[in-house]
């Protein structure tokens, strides 16, 4: 399909209104699967994974976590090898298949007996193989599930409206984080609505629960609406996988030889994306162990309580960072959004360098503890609107019929540059000591995304012309 062509196509989808019951449905399959990031992977059971308690009793690493971390390290980078391997060529195969909705159903609950299976990780050493294992399948299932969710948006939203729709779906998961992190610190982490204690972690392991059943439940009218699919006149096309990976590295060649630009999208957005996904890993770290918002020698349930709070502040501006970049975006171009995003981040994340001791900012003294809630919020402000245009971007470079495979290189693009921020910050602290070094690696990594995306990136405008298969 020639550029004019596309341009054309979406001049005459442009006049027609969206589907509003169908973009509802995707936008709460993203509210419910908050469920992953913001409970599982970050704010709950990672942090419980890492806690100490699946540490060898009588060893040096009792109590510090080393062990839990070490186990959750290596499983997580296993499972970002699968998905790097076989991520754009699973997406081209939904592409043809025409399926998008069958296997995004499948994972979906493939997610969610993952979840739901950590309920059985008790706080034993014994244990801790389990907890890891059910981790790393989570993340895989979930980063298939969301290459197809990802890719409908080419059919559920035109060019022109693309950003709003991406922005409300990432505000609306955002949401889906705030709401399930208040359920869990109120019914199970520092209340006991429930009136099942805190002995043998059951709390925390019901959180596992109570999460699978929040997606199953904001999963199913997306799973239960068929959602139109351009071209169907190419979906019912069957090759084998290794014809699959041939045709990969031919769309590779062909983005090389005749669009370049999605090309160093997909590189550009690889590296600042890993900045990004930085400052959610790092986030509790900084604010416990080096602006000191909270005494991390108090118990395992009252550190998760102090980092639920800062989690649900943080996705509240997120959400409306998501909602408000949208809007932008349509009017502006994701490419303005994201270097703007970028930008203020980079400015805020020095900011946070200067305050990790108390100083005067305009006259007002201001301690670590106040700086890492203002400009750690701030940051959150504007990494929604940063991913939300991300994903409308390539939306809108991706042909309807190439969407899947187009985002399964993103994935894989992503999962291929998830060593950068790690490896910097590691190198940084081994060279000058000391956790404040991560926000330096941060500011590095980001830095290095947004030149790449301000040299070689220009903005969409139209379909990327990828060979066929």
């Amino acid at each position: 399909m020639s550029t004019g062509e596309a341009d054309h196509s979406t001049e005459a989808r442009s006049v027609q209104p969206l589907n509003k019951k169908v973009i509802t449905a995707w936008s709460l399959w993203s509210w419910g699967n908050s469920t992953v990031s913001a409970v599982m992977t970050t704010f709950v059971f990672g942090t419980y994974l890492t806690s100490g308690v699946f540490d060898l009793p009588g060893t040096p690493e009792a109590e510090s976590g080393d062990r839990g971390s070490q186990h959750l390290a290596v499983a997580t980078a296993l499972a970002g090898a699968v998905v790097a391997l076989t991520a754009p060529v699973i997406g081209q195969r939904t592409d043809k298949a025409g399926r998008r909705r069958l296997w995004l159903t499948v994972n979906t609950v493939m997610v969610l007996i993952m979840v739901a299976a950590c309920f059985f990780v008790r706080p034993e050493e014994g244990f801790l193989l389990l907890g890891v294992t059910l981790m790393a399948l989570m993340g895989i299932f979930d980063e298939f599930a969301n290459l197809n969710y990802n890719a409908m948006i080419t059919d559920i939203s035109d060019h022109e409206r693309m950003g709003r729709v991406s922005g409300i779906g990432w505000g609306a998961g955002y949401m889906g984080g705030i709401v399930l992190l208040l359920i869990c610190y109120v019914a199970l982490i520092e209340g006991d609505l429930l009136g099942i204690g805190t002995d043998d972690a059951i709390n925390i392991r019901t959180v596992a629960v109570v999460a699978a059943v929040w997606h199953l439940v904001f999963a199913l009218p997306l799973l239960l609406t068929k959602v139109p699919t351009a071209d169907q006149d190419q979906m019912e096309e069957k090759v084998s996988v290794v014809e699959s990976y041939r045709r990969l590295f031919r769309v590779i060649s062909g983005l090389w030889r005749r669009d370049r630009n999605t090309l160093w999208f997909l590189i550009s957005s690889a590296v600042y994306r890993d900045g990004l996904s930085a400052i959610f890993t790092w986030g509790a770290v900084l604010g416990v162990h080096v602006y000191r918002i909270e005494d991390h020698e108090i118990p395992f349930t009252e550190i998760a309580g102090s980092v639920l709070l800062f989690g649900i502040a943080g996705n509240v501006v997120a959400a409306v960072g998501a909602a408000v970049g949208g809007w932008f975006d349509d009017r502006m171009g994701p490419r303005a959004v994201i270097s703007f995003s970028l930008s203020s981040m980079l400015g805020t994340a020095v900011i946070m360098w200067f305050l990790v001791e108390e100083r005067q900012v305009l006259g007002i003294s201001m301690s670590p503890v106040e700086a890492f809630w203002l400009f750690g919020l701030l940051l959150c402000l504007f990494v929604g609107p940063a991913q939300a245009s991300s994903r409308a971007f390539l939306g809108r470079l991706a042909p309807p019929d190439k969407a899947g495979e187009l985002f399964g290189l993103y994935a894989t693009a992503g999962r291929g540059f998830s060593f950068l921020t790690p490896a910097l910050i590691g190198l940084l602290i081994w060279a000058f000591g000391g956790q404040i070094m991560a926000i330096p690696g941060i500011i590095l990594v980001l830095g290095v995304g947004l030149g790449l995306l301000l040299g070689l990136v220009r903005s969409p405008q139209g379909p990327a012309q990828m060979q066929a298969g």
